[in-house]
């Protein structure tokens, strides 16, 4: 009778040695993002970023800008974990967009799963 009661306390003491926490924040996803000429011709991007960071072992650390063929035209790097701050907006300035590029797609990086969550896809005013 007493072991009932300690084996969904072995369970989850398994899950967590075995890494179940890594895979809660899963991969970092850009949700929204704009693109936004500025007078000398470059862009200001903006990306709005959803993962749930878990402090400094697990969070979003990046995005980048890039071409429709995955060509990195620009990355902003993200020097903390935004816990308490889901989602969130950040900004890169300066991004120079090669002639004839109609758009860019903007992706999110994480410290753990790296690449692979959702990306945008933003047409360029020109």
């Amino acid at each position: 009778m007493m072991l009932r009661k300690f084996v969904p306390s072995i369970l989850v003491l398994s899950f967590l040695a075995a890494g179940g926490l890594e895979a809660k924040a899963g991969k970092a996803d850009v949700i929204a993002a704009e693109a936004e000429r500025q007078p000398d011709g470059r862009y200001t991007v903006s990306a709005t970023i959803r993962h749930a960071d878990e402090g400094w072992e697990h969070y979003a650390d990046r995005f980048d800008v890039m071409t429709p063929d995955g060509k990195i035209i620009g990355e902003r790097v993200l020097a903390h974990p935004h816990v308490e701050e889901q989602p969130f907006t950040r900004s890169l300035n300066g991004v120079a967009v090669p002639d004839g590029v109609e758009e860019i797609r903007v992706r999110a990086h994480d410290k753990v799963h790296g690449l692979g969550g959702q990306e945008v896809t933003v047409k360029l005013s020109r």
